[in-house]
């Protein structure tokens, strides 16, 4: 098995039309295809985003790291929310994220997300984060 993050973005017209969704009917669907993603046992986590609007930037092109209110000039630079699955492939990752509700006019990035078991076991960093896993109960 390997995690895989699903990425969700959408354009200002996606944005638009998901904001005309009435929240109980959003709940619904989302709540269907999580529970999916829950009885296949391969959901990990998953979180939607506040309005970008509340966000700030951080950019770090310059000298030195400015901060900026909202969001980046262009929704297509934003995403929505996210899910972590723990499947068998990147095909499987794909499968699910066809699947998703309320993704007429978005795109879904997917990345492979790597195991600690993939980095250098000598590395002092390395170290201290299997330490913290273990004690937090992630490994």
């Amino acid at each position: 098995m390997a995690k895989y993050m699903l990425i969700m973005r959408a354009t200002d017209e996606a944005m638009a039309d998901f904001a005309s969704v009435e929240f109980e009917e959003l709940m619904n669907a989302m709540g269907k295809f999580n529970d999916e993603l829950i009885r296949a046992g391969v959901l990990l986590a998953a979180e939607g985003l506040d309005d970008p609007n509340e966000g700030v930037v951080v950019d770090f092109t310059g000298e030195t790291p400015v901060v900026t209110d909202g969001p980046y000039g262009e929704t297509k630079q934003l995403f929505n929310g996210f899910y972590i699955l723990d499947v068998a492939s990147k095909e499987e990752a794909v499968a699910w994220a066809k699947r998703a509700p309320y993704t007429a006019g978005s795109k879904t990035e997917i990345r492979r997300v790597p195991s600690i078991d993939e980095f250098p076991q000598d590395n002092e960093w390395i170290q201290k984060e299997r330490a913290w896993r273990e004690q937090t109960g992630q490994l």
